[in-house]
């Protein structure tokens, strides 16, 4: 077997672990790892070999980008708190204390390598917790500060993370400058996401096909990207301005066209790199084997510290933060979650894709030609945390669910969305009435046309329908009057659209949700 007949394999197999995952309710991301260790087992399957200067910029940008797509910055201000706590609070904590711990553990390794292991192990995984938590149906107001803590902790890691490899290559540590690349990172990449947020959303105006549009959104992340890391900025931190900034743009100046097709295929690159990198987190045991070699059993102890050390300071930071805002926060305390939110808050802080990409991006050798220290154990412990994390706390997450009784409020999600339909109707009712004064619309043609929407919202949304309209939700086409009638409901439902797309910007009002009706209405074009 060849290296791409590997990729293709993996590929191959995140296709079918994505299908699998939705009948028997296990996490493809776990099945694909579970999937990339037997592949590291087989003795004819080869290593794959991929550049380590090569693994972040290709693996990051596209799944940053996805995650960022489904969200919007009024999610991000309400849950800023929250998401501060975790993304930069505790992601430095941990990198602290974990870097303590193997220097204890190894007193002979500099202390900035202990700082590269606890940058790259202290951001939880965005698309594992992510995915899970949808699978589970948990709240919104865990998820959102669940995804937001998974893209912004990524940003503080990194930096870390790279001030921290800079240190070993060259033999050189300077705290201030540590400080001031923290800053000159943020300013940069966040300068960097918003300038190429904003040209994107002209190009995507001035571009006359939906090919040419969609081309430029898989573009824009990865030169988001480059542009900030070439300029010593955050290329995490571009990605995520960039697609937050260019999703609100775009709400307003998309077409249809744009949206359907955009979303399939994010859709697809999302499930393809999230397979291929779980897969090659899996695949990875064969280059942790054969660089451990019978080093690999001292190496035990001081992952399995490792380990006890990052889920339990989570545990101690979540309720710790929980207790100090019920006390002196009295608007947090009108909203607070409950000790069992926060448990599965805490279980749900998996490592996954960012820890495995920083891990095995770490240099080779440092500038004197020797080889990197304890590059080795590096790795060895950031295989069995994500192990564990996938493997054990993945799967116990819906146990762990179950015995807590978290659930999502769904009356009151149905309700939401019921008075988003009831609006979206309400506007285009409201826009055909005006058409058909101004244009003079025969009776008849008006009629139909509303009888027509009638039906379409029964379609959309049955609960809200009566009997009639729920069987008869297969929609006529009108033989008459064709050319004028698809104008009047083209404009009818861009009426519906604007309000929908209104709402997104509400507070409170969850994006996600707003999005499947603007979807829905997307697929109605003949109404």
């Amino acid at each position: 077997m060849n290296q791409l007949v590997l990729v293709l394999a993996i590929l191959l197999a995140a296709v079918i672990a994505e299908s699998i995952s939705a009948r028997i309710g296990v996490a493809s991301s776990i099945m694909m790892t579970v999937f990339g260790c037997v592949l590291a087992l087989l003795p004819w399957v080869p290593q794959l070999k991929i550049p380590p200067h090569l693994i972040l910029p290709l693996v990051l940008p596209p799944l940053l980008y996805a995650a960022a797509r489904r969200t919007s910055w009024r999610q991000f201000a309400e849950n800023w708190v929250a998401i501060s706590m975790r993304a930069f609070g505790l992601v430095v904590v941990t990198a602290v204390a974990v870097a303590a711990a193997f220097h204890a553990w190894n007193p002979g390794v500099p202390i900035a390598v202990g700082m590269v292991l606890g940058s790259l192990t202290a951001p939880p995984d965005p698309v594992a917790a992510m995915a899970m938590a949808g699978k589970l149906g948990l709240p919104r107001r865990l998820i959102v500060p669940l995804g937001g803590e998974g893209l912004f902790n990524d940003v503080t890691a990194i930096v870390i993370y790279t001030v921290s490899v800079q240190a070993v290559v060259t033999g050189v540590f300077s705290p201030w400058h540590a400080v001031r690349d923290f800053i000159i990172a943020a300013l940069v990449g966040g300068g960097v996401g918003l300038a190429l947020g904003w040209v994107g959303g002209k190009l995507t105006q001035l571009l006359t096909t939906v090919t040419c549009e969609v081309s430029l959104s898989l573009l824009l992340p990865f030169i988001a990207y480059a542009v900030a890391e070439h300029w010593h900025g955050s290329g995490v931190l571009a990605v995520l301005v960039c697609a937050l900034y260019l999703t609100d743009a775009l709400t307003k100046i998309a077409n249809r066209d744009y949206r359907l097709v955009a979303d399939a295929v994010w859709d697809i690159i999302e499930m393809l790199i999230t397979g291929f990198a779980f897969g090659l987190i899996g695949l990875e045991l064969q280059v942790v084997l054969q660089t451990t070699k019978d080093e690999w059993s001292t190496m035990i102890g001081v992952s399995v510290a490792v380990v006890a050390i990052i889920v339990l300071l989570r545990l101690v930071w979540l309720l710790a933060s929980w207790k100090l805002f019920l006390r002196y926060s009295k608007s947090y305390a009108a909203d607070a979650l409950s000790w069992q939110e926060v448990i599965i808050t805490w279980w749900a802080g998996m490592r996954g894709v960012a820890t495995v990409a920083l891990a095995l991006a770490v240099p080779f050798t440092i500038d004197t030609g020797a080889d990197f220290p304890a590059r080795s154990q590096v790795l060895f412990v950031a295989f069995v945390l994500v192990l564990f994390t996938l493997l054990v706390q993945g799967p116990t997450l819906p146990w762990l669910v179950r015995i807590t009784g978290v659930r999502v409020d769904t009356r009151q999600e149905r309700a939401i969305e019921r008075q988003l339909w009831t609006r979206v109707v309400h506007a285009e009712l409201a826009t055909l009435k005006s058409i058909a004064k101004r244009d003079d619309v025969p009776e008849d043609v008006y009629v139909d046309i509303k009888d027509n929407l009638r039906r379409f919202s029964a379609k959309a949304d049955p609960e809200a329908a009566d009997a009639d309209e729920k069987a008869e939700a297969q929609m006529e086409r009108i033989r008459q009057r064709r050319d004028q009638i698809r104008h009047i409901r083209a404009e009818v439902a861009e009426a519906g659209r604007a309000e929908a797309l209104a709402a997104r910007r509400e507070p409170g009002m969850p994006p996600e949700l707003v999005d499947e009706v603007i979807r829905r209405l997307d697929l109605g074009p003949t109404r």
